[in-house]
């Protein structure tokens, strides 16, 4: 009987680094603005930042962030909240119109319990959606299937960036 493999070789560095102590990845990219295309960093706007989840649940996963390094909500500032949300919905629209998905999952985790991989950041998920996108990969074997490359994705967000004038903040 033939075997089927299905490689995702980038998921490695994320299950090395679940049990190592490190500084907060968000952070670091903020302060590397000279690598916002290495890092998949998408928009900087006054208070908050887009960047590629480079562990997607589904083609498209973007978490928006605080500039701050702060763990909640309870900690941000009325205009970093509203920018935040100003954030998702010129996600949305950028998703929209490079890969139109037929909707959205978008959502936080707040602490280690509920989810958060990283807890000390406040940060927001935005995950594309399709009809019939999930299936019998993630339920029996803990797979997710990704249908295009991030950096292929990142090159289609810029250019849909700039014609939409996104992000409106």
């Amino acid at each position: 009987m033939k075997r089927n493999n299905l490689w995702a070789p980038w998921r490695i560095k994320y299950i090395q680094g679940l049990s190592q102590e490190s500084d907060c990845f968000l952070c670091d990219y903020l302060a590397t603005p000279e690598k916002d295309t290495d890092n998949l960093l998408l928009w900087r706007t006054e208070h908050a930042f887009v960047v590629f989840n480079k562990f997607p649940y589904n083609n498209g996963h973007l978490l928006i962030a605080p500039n701050r390094h702060i763990p909640s909500l309870d900690d941000a500032s009325d205009e970093e909240l509203l920018c935040l949300m100003r954030l998702v919905r010129d996600c949305q629209t950028a998703l929209s119109a490079a890969i139109k998905p037929h909707g959205f999952n978008v959502g936080m985790n707040f602490g280690r319990c509920a989810g958060a991989g990283l807890p000390e950041h406040v940060h927001i998920h935005v995950v594309p959606r399709w009809d019939g996108d999930t299936n019998y990969m993630h339920v029996c074997s803990d797979t997710d299937v990704i249908s295009q490359s991030l950096t292929e994705l990142y090159d289609q967000l810029v250019e849909v960036s700039h014609k939409e004038n996104l992000p409106k903040v």
